[in-house]
């Protein structure tokens, strides 16, 4: 199950790197709430449907996916908003650094140490990462600290979906955390963004592509494997999102890759992989940890 789950997280990083570019097309053309509200509530509704019939939503399930969803909406709120003021190369970077808080926000909150074979890795990730994104050249824009505090939200994100969404039934859940993230959203952008710009073409297919794809498939396939992956570990492994938008880019918009780049991946990829060797580091290995992922 352990090792299932690692291989559709991998998937998810696969998909949100490459549906990476329709970000880009809505800072394009100045709208992020408005899009991120209609992203997350349309893959809300078309989540419905496959829903487990049966299925009960506690007030304890309600309550988690208020959080969740708050949580969620800060995330991308503060990174579509953040990519208005400042270069995509920082926003992807310190974006990325949610595999560094990670770790640290599981020992704060719930005195989980850190292996220190997750701390190599992070550390690791981080600088491949900074590689990766910036070519090792890397100038402060005004928009970097709005991504920084998106980056910490986004480590939270993970740390209530690993110790709290993996409690309830996966696809309502999802659903639910959505619909409120999105809603909050909306809700903002009728107020603070131009409504017409909605029916440009460019624009509608890049709502429904996150909303089919990268929110509703891609969150939802997070939020399952988030069930049997430990946190830190699932956000090293979908910290590969920025390998493969660059490899996206290289391939659909002929954007070439330097030296420096290609170090990057090579580093984040050795990273996943040092973290999923940890078993091993104590000599033996816990059988239950590797078939349940806690």
């Amino acid at each position: 199950m352990r090792l299932k789950a690692d291989l559709l997280l991998f998937m998810v990083a696969v998909i949100w790197g490459t549906a990476f570019v329709t970000q880009g097309v809505a800072a394009k053309y100045g709208i992020a709430y408005l899009f991120n509200g209609l992203s997350f509530m349309l893959a809300s509704f078309i989540l419905i449907p496959f829903i487990p019939r049966g299925t009960k939503r506690t007030s304890e399930q309600w309550k988690w996916m208020l959080i969740a969803g708050l949580i969620l909406f800060v995330a991308t709120a503060t990174q579509q908003v953040g990519l208005f003021f400042t270069k995509v190369a920082n926003a992807s970077f310190l974006t990325s650094l949610y595999a560094v808080f990670t770790p640290f926000l599981l020992w704060i909150g719930f005195r989980e140490r850190p292996h220190w074979v997750d701390l190599i890795a992070v550390a690791i990730a981080a600088f491949g990462a900074f590689l990766l994104s910036t070519a090792g050249k890397f100038q402060m824009q005004p928009g970097d600290s709005i991504e920084l505090l998106g980056s910490l939200f986004w480590a939270l994100h993970f740390v209530v979906l690993g110790k709290y969404a993996s409690k309830f039934e996966s696809v309502s859940f999802a659903s639910g955390h959505f619909f409120i993230s999105g809603l909050i959203n909306f809700i903002i952008g009728l107020f603070a963004e131009n409504v017409s710009v909605l029916v440009t073409p460019p624009l509608i297919g890049a709502i429904l592509y996150r909303a089919t794809l990268s929110v509703g498939i891609g969150y939802t396939l997070q939020v399952w494997g988030q069930k049997h992956t430990p946190p830190t570990d699932a956000a090293l492994i979908l910290g590969l999102e920025a390998v493969f938008a660059v490899i996206a880019a290289w391939l659909v918009l002929d954007q070439s890759i330097s030296s420096v780049q290609s170090v990057g991946c090579v580093l984040i990829f050795a990273a996943v992989l040092i973290s999923q060797l940890k078993e091993w580091t104590s000599g033996k290995i816990d059988h239950d940890h590797l078939v349940e992922g806690r």
